[in-house]
């Protein structure tokens, strides 16, 4: 028999209900938080990471944009509040870039979302047969070398590195000379140089599809300006003054993201190599992998409060 309903038990029935209600709503972001902005700095890790979070956000309902901005003027343009996310803050190969701008308060870390990656310079397999093992190594042989190193785009950090080194004849590199282009004009460099088998010596970093694609190999030596372990760097996720505030639930979302080295390789691989739609290898990854997709929505909604889109509580079943 069904037992009836009496007005105290009702009342505290309508009670929990609209807590409840309550509840839903203050998880929801507000309309100024619909729109997120994002820096990416043309590395292709940080495009790889960068596409996967904006597929979750819009799942989300969130709209992204993403602006190309050098290093330095990432931390700037987010310190002025124009930018919201940067998902590749290489520590420490980036503590003089962001430091004044943490010191100030006008940018945020949310920690770390990749650990075990490497930054320093490298040498292709020609150079490393012939001699090249170390830092000290190089001006013995800077005829071999051509008396370049190859960096990437103007006024990243591990290009100041260099110059620094040059200019203060650090390992007698005085005589040689920085180039300066892009993550992609430097590789073709190096793919050059590889097929006329001649010797080079570049910036390399892991993650990265070149370490799976060239015979390349890291210089000992470099502790002093890279860091030890071959460079060895933690990339963190970084964001404007008070972003999670205003935004708690794009906040959750931040803090919880956590990537892997396997991941960043076989996205970047994919992505670089077979010319693919990035939100469509990042969707792939996602259904792929549900547990990583489950701990990054641990205690987020979508945007507007409600309940998880289907498109990703799918993806989140074994």
């Amino acid at each position: 028999m069904t037992r009836p309903t009496t007005p105290l038990l009702a009342a505290s029935l309508l009670a929990v209900s609209l807590f409840s209600a309550q509840s839903t709503l203050a998880a929801a972001d507000p309309e100024r938080c619909s729109t997120v902005h994002f820096a990416d700095v043309g590395w292709s890790d940080i495009t790889v990471t960068t596409a996967v979070t904006r597929h979750v956000l819009s799942e989300l309902g969130y709209i992204t944009k993403v602006k190309r901005l050098s290093v330095p003027d990432t931390y700037k343009t987010m310190s002025d509040g124009k930018i919201d996310v940067f998902l590749g803050t290489w520590m420490p190969a980036s503590e003089n870039d962001i430091r004044p701008y943490l010191d100030k308060g006008t940018v945020e870390s949310l920690g770390a979302n990749l650990t075990g990656a490497k930054y320093t310079l490298a040498v292709n397999q020609a150079a490393w047969e012939g001699g090249v093992k170390s830092f000290a190594d190089l001006a013995k042989f800077k005829q071999q070398l051509g008396g370049r190193i190859y960096g990437i785009e103007p006024g990243n950090d591990g290009n100041k590195l260099i110059q620094k080194m040059i200019a203060g004849n650090t390992f007698g590199l005085a005589d040689f000379k920085l180039v300066e282009s892009s993550e992609g004009g430097m590789l073709s460099q190096v793919k050059r140089a590889e097929h006329l088998k001649q010797w080079v010596v570049f910036l390399g970093w892991e993650p990265h599809p070149m370490n799976n694609q060239l015979q390349m190999h890291y210089l000992e030596g470099g502790d002093d300006w890279f860091g030890p372990n071959y460079g060895g760097a933690t990339v963190y996720t970084t964001v404007r003054k008070g972003l999670t505030q205003e935004c708690p639930n794009l906040g959750r979302l931040l803090k919880n993201l956590k990537f892997s080295l396997a991941m960043e390789n076989h996205l970047m691989e994919a992505i670089l190599n077979q010319s693919t739609n990035r939100r469509r290898e990042a969707k792939a990854w996602l259904k792929a992998n549900p547990d990583t997709l489950a701990a990054w929505l641990q205690g987020v909604t979508a945007r507007d409060g409600s309940a998880l889109p289907v498109t990703l509580t799918q993806a989140k079943a074994p």
